[in-house]
């Protein structure tokens, strides 16, 4: 999936001029938590978050000092050299970024300019519904060895039982020799299924006789 598919208009910007003041306006309203800083040519110079400003504001006890920094312009506070993605990006690679440098959001860029932005949630939300998580479904993990042809191996399987998958993963095992393959199929009662595999020779990771006693 790509990014274009996920991302989030980006009608809500400001220059570097604008106000920790007008940001606050905008951050109150409970619509977004990023904005993204824009030069005349709409390309990205900065973002700011609301805990950005919440970090700029000084004490309630000292509301003078609070009025003064309503003033203070966003590029005091702003992040400069800003990670940004493509709207051609596949979601998988850009959930790299957030992992890799704890951000929050990344402004979506097409020849330099602002067109959009993605979020952790909107990143989170995209991969668990990859998974097929939401769905009324059964979870079967297997460890084969990794060999080409493998997975259309063990698919085959499934299709002999009329067992339609949502979705497969495939996750590195200790052992490098072998790869585990994550199934998530269409049945709420995968028993049938687990002893086919089982019969074909196959190692089942999950469920186990430690999950089934649980």
């Amino acid at each position: 999936m790509l990014i274009q598919d996920i991302m989030r208009s980006s009608n809500v910007t400001l220059k570097k001029e604008n106000t920790i003041g007008e940001a606050i306006t905008i951050f109150r309203k409970g619509e977004v938590r990023h904005i993204p800083i824009i030069n005349d040519d709409s390309e990205v110079i900065g973002i700011i978050s609301d805990r950005d400003v919440r970090d700029a504001l000084p004490s309630t006890l000292f509301p003078q000092e609070i009025s003064n920094v309503f003033q203070v312009s966003v590029d005091k506070i702003m992040t400069t050299n800003v990670i940004t993605c493509s709207q051609m990006d596949f979601v998988e690679e850009v959930a790299t970024n957030f992992y890799q440098y704890k951000i929050g959001c990344l402004p979506v860029v097409s020849s330099g300019k602002l067109v959009g932005l993605v979020t952790e949630i909107d990143v989170l939300h995209t991969l668990v519904t990859l998974t097929g998580a939401y769905q009324p479904s059964s979870q079967i993990e297997l460890l084969v060895r990794d060999q080409p042809g493998i997975l259309s191996e063990v698919v085959t399987v499934f299709a002999k039982e009329n067992i339609n998958i949502v979705s497969v993963l495939v996750y590195p095992a200790k052992d490098p020799l072998h790869k585990v393959l994550v199934f998530r199929i269409q049945t709420m009662n995968p028993l049938s299924m687990i002893t086919k595999l089982k019969t074909e020779g196959y190692t089942i990771l999950w469920p186990n006789e430690a999950s089934e006693s649980i």
